[in-house]
């Protein structure tokens, strides 16, 4: 079997060609090569995109790096892919020119759901609409930054409620609001938490959007240190509150919601688990069991998981409906 490697451009092609206009991302290169590794790609290459990369011919990207450069023996692409000095190759003229020097190419048909192609695009806007759920139901994952802490002016702390804050640099700015979060922190550390995304309207505007996130059960220096923020749910919108007494409580309120929804989840996952742990067992049974009961017995299982995640599903919902009536 031939390793699995992968080939991106970086800066972004877009950066180079409109600096003033760069890119939101999704993910940077290091985010890229850990998930990529995390599906079995062995290697990855890092083209660098520069003045003379940009001008190489569609031609010579094939011949000179795919084949002779990368050694490539099959290759693999989306059915929109184009390269080459001004988009001059596609996914039809790769498989023409590799296959010439017996290298396959499968091009892969874009991954869709029931409203249409997956795509960034996509994602980016239901992070800027404020929708990180449905988001990570297409990413497969939660989204997230990675980001070095930075100092603020600490006043959360001295509200009692002390922030890690980060800026969001060159990712994606996601809806200004309120978020439930979950941290990881440097030796494997992780919590929950709420986030607040936006410009600090309460103070008198900033005129960069913050990420301060406050962090369940902990307490310590994080200062310089890179901490990656998972972004779970979205709650409302970025609140300009009257005075700091109101900022206080709003946060107070924040906290109580967000730990009572992680609890919540918590209880609702270890419940599931146990359900798919004993279907498990019931699918094994066979052929001590004739096969009606046991179809019988799954249903009644399957339908209690059903059941299970539907009383979850209420539960969350009337706890969003009170957290509403308070914002």
């Amino acid at each position: 079997d031939l390793p699995l490697g992968g080939v991106t451009f970086e800066p972004h092609p877009r950066a180079f060609f409109r600096p003033d206009d760069p890119p939101c991302r999704l993910t940077l290169p290091s985010d890229r090569a850990a998930l990529l590794e995390t599906l079995g790609v062995r290697f990855l290459y890092q083209l660098r995109f520069d003045r003379a990369f940009s001008e190489l011919s569609a031609e010579a990207f094939v011949e000179d790096v795919l084949l002779g450069g990368l050694g490539a023996r099959h290759l693999a692409c989306g059915p929109d892919f184009a390269f080459g000095h001004r988009r001059g190759g596609d996914a039809r003229f790769l498989t023409e020119r590799a296959e010439r020097h017996g290298v396959g190419v499968s091009v892969i048909p874009k991954l869709a759901d029931a409203e249409g192609p997956i795509s960034s695009t996509r994602i980016r806007r239901l992070l800027k609409d404020g929708y990180p759920e449905r988001a990570a139901r297409l990413l497969g994952r939660y989204w997230s930054i990675e980001r070095p802490v930075e100092r603020g002016d600490r006043l959360g702390r001295e509200l009692g409620f002390p922030t890690a804050n980060l800026t969001f640099g060159p990712y994606l700015e996601p809806a200004r609001g309120i978020y439930v979060v979950r941290a990881a922190l440097p030796g494997g550390v992780v919590r929950d938490g709420v986030a607040n995304v936006g410009r600090r309207p309460t103070l008198g505007g900033d005129p960069l959007t913050r990420c301060e996130v406050f962090l369940f059960d902990f307490s310590g220096d994080l200062y310089e240190l890179p901490l990656r923020v998972f972004f779970l749910a979205y709650l409302h919108e970025e609140i300009a509150y009257p005075s700091l007494d109101a900022l206080k409580a709003g946060i107070a309120a924040e906290k109580t919601f967000t730990a009572y929804r992680a609890k919540l989840e918590k209880r609702f996952r270890i419940q599931e688990k146990r359900l798919a742990e004993e279907q498990k067992e019931l699918r094994a049974r066979l052929p001590k069991e004739s096969r009606a009961a046991r179809e019988r017995d799954i249903k009644e299982f399957t339908t209690g998981e059903q059941a299970l995640r539907k009383k979850f599903l209420k539960i969350r919902a009337e706890l969003y409906a009170e957290h509403n009536k308070l914002f």
